[in-house]
């Protein structure tokens, strides 16, 4: 029986982590690596090789020297694009890393006809709209990597604020993977106890905005580039849910069919993810002010998914 195999496309800083992630794991039989720079790829995939032997795990690290290499993978994360570069509008980003995502889903779903998608290239919620457009295959099986994040960012400025409870917080993140996020303290816990018993508003709403920043800060601290290990982590997070057929619930942007009463857009919500994918969407009961922020964190999205067609991208 052949073992399970997961591709990585794009091994900068992110693809290499979740590589890593997954070899040490030993969570599948086989990662396959994809960059334009193949001797690069294979320089990573030698090191992460003997990285999983250290570990005396029996994954092995490959590289696909073409696109058309990329066969029959189970899993195909895919975190190649283009940062914003200086000049590039805003839009120049969402067209230019919408065409890299459009040349790579026209060969994955050839090659990797059944495999389930994670989308890790921003701006995120239209990438998982394009990958859904490109492959035609059902929702279930084109998740992006956001929500996990932004909740694991909120649990690490709760533990920050708290100074106790490290690996019991549980934190929820819905909507869009940007500054209109959606955290949700009601849904928030420490060993069980709810966030709002522990902490005051005022503290929570601090927390919601470091949350909003987190991305911003690190690449404030880091000067020449941007977070890598946590959003590699969540990503790996999500591989093995799928792999493994955990039945997980996870916070995850994937197209939404009437659920929260939106449809044909795509927003970070709280997902089953097991071996079909997102398997199940699950509609958390908002109060009026949640409800006011995703609507507007899904208006945001749906300003990029309109961006596509304004200018020639899609056709309506």
């Amino acid at each position: 029986m052949r073992g399970k195999r997961v591709a990585i496309v794009g091994v900068g800083n992110v693809g290499s982590s979740v590589a890593y992630s997954l070899a040490m794991s030993g969570s599948c039989h086989e990662v396959i690596l994809r960059a334009n720079d193949v001797d690069k790829a294979k320089g990573k995939a030698l090191d992460l090789s003997q990285a999983a032997q250290a570990a005396r795990k029996h994954t092995i690290v490959s590289v696909a020297e073409t696109l058309e290499d990329v066969r029959d993978c189970d899993v195909v994360v895919i975190t190649a694009g283009s940062p914003r570069l200086p000049g590039m509008s805003r839009d120049d980003l969402l067209l230019k890393n919408a065409t890299i995502m459009r040349d790579i889903m026209s060969s994955i779903k050839k090659t990797s006809p059944d495999a389930i998608i994670i989308p890790v290239s921003n701006p995120l919620d239209a990438m998982v709209y394009v990958a859904l457009k490109e492959s035609g295959w059902k929702r279930n099986r084109v998740i992006g990597m956001a929500g996990i994040l932004d909740s694991a960012r909120m649990a690490h400025f709760v533990y920050e604020k708290l100074g106790y409870g490290a690996g019991q917080i549980r934190c929820s993140v819905m909507g869009g993977h940007g500054d209109d996020m959606v955290p949700l303290p009601r849904f928030s816990t420490v060993a069980g106890v709810p966030l709002t018993d522990l902490l005051t508003w005022e503290e929570i709403n601090e927390i919601v905005e470091k949350t909003r920043k987190g991305g911003a800060e690190i690449v404030g601290l880091l000067k020449d580039g941007s977070a890598y290990y946590a959003p590699a982590k969540a990503t790996a997070l999500m591989v093995e849910a799928v792999l493994s057929d955990k039945k997980q619930i996870y916070p995850c942007a994937v197209m939404l069919d009437g659920e929260y009463g939106y449809k044909d857009t795509v927003s970070g919500v709280p997902v089953m993810i097991g071996a079909n994918g997102a398997e199940k969407i699950i509609e958390a009961n908002l109060n009026d002010d949640q409800d006011r922020k995703f609507a507007k964190s899904i208006g945001s999205v749906q300003e990029l998914i309109d961006t596509l067609y304004t200018n020639g991208f899609y056709k309506k």
